[in-house]
């Protein structure tokens, strides 16, 4: 069922980096408060971790976490993947570190569950890849943050979220398919898409040069194509599909971000790996 009711839990986006002047202190550092989620954490020296942090006011940021390795350290559980927090951050000759750090959503139903793990990881490359320094993208961030809602909180099914965050992020990331009607005929419902050029097309029809491979749609995986892309944010994950349906959107969504971004993902790999492991 397309369209049913469901408050977006971040919709609205999240407070940002304050626009007050920044504070100096004697050494001349600048302190920054911003909210921001962790996309990528990596071990550096023998405490500390380097974090890339998804910010709304001041886009993607990659600062130092020290000691944050330590066990007992107030700062850690706010310094983790998938972990969204406020900061407050000190900059010194063009470099971040963390001074403070609390949690304001950690997600505990993914830290309990190895595939919704695996899964926000997914999403959080997904993103990484897209977010810009000082380039401020709210929707990208308000995407994340709902998309991990929905799986933990809400315990949407994980083909669902996942199907409708591909989509709305090859939306926002500019690669929009045209799902209109065949771009060749004009016909309303096409039973095809081809992958490369973002089209629909019959399956007796070719656009352009003819080339690109083609995945076939049923009248519901086009129905809720055109529902993921058009509908209002607050909206994205409220609908049902059966299989095989949600089936086929699945890996219409997955393969048509893959070509238009021409990325492979680790994370998606260890994810599906999950699956093949457990037999499915």
């Amino acid at each position: 069922v397309l369209g049913a009711v469901y408050e977006n839990r971040f919709a609205g986006g999240v407070s940002g980096f304050s626009q007050r002047e920044p504070e100096r202190n004697e050494r001349n550092d600048m302190y920054l408060k911003t909210e921001g989620i962790v996309l990528r954490e990596v071990d550096y020296k023998d405490t500390d971790r380097l974090l890339d942090v998804l910010t709304r006011e001041n886009g993607l940021l990659t600062v130092r976490a020290r000691g944050v390795r330590r066990s007992g350290t107030l700062r850690k559980s706010a310094c983790q993947l998938l972990v969204f927090s406020e900061f407050t951050l000190s900059e010194n000759r063009g470099r971040l570190t963390v001074t403070e750090a609390s949690p304001i959503e950690q997600f505990h139903e993914l830290r309990e569950d190895l595939e919704l793990l695996s899964l926000g990881s997914y999403f959080a490359q997904c993103v990484q890849l897209l977010a810009q320094q000082d380039a401020p993208d709210p929707e990208l961030l308000s995407l994340l943050l709902n998309a991990l809602y929905a799986l933990g909180k809400l315990k949407k099914p994980q083909a669902l979220v996942k199907s409708a965050f591909e989509l709305r992020l090859a939306c926002l990331a500019g690669f929009a398919p045209e799902l209109s009607g065949c771009a060749v005929c004009g016909a309303a419902q096409p039973d095809r898409l081809n992958l490369k050029q973002g089209v629909l097309e019959c399956a007796a029809c070719r656009s352009g040069d003819g080339d690109g491979i083609r995945l076939p749609l049923s009248a519901g995986t086009l129905a809720a194509m055109r529902y993921i892309c058009f509908c209002d944010p607050k909206k994205l994950y409220a609908f049902q599909l059966g299989e095989p349906t949600l089936t086929q959107l699945a890996g219409v969504t997955e393969t048509y971000l893959t070509v238009q971004l021409e990325h492979s993902f680790s994370t998606l790999d260890f994810y599906k790996s999950l699956f093949l492991h457990n037999g499915e």
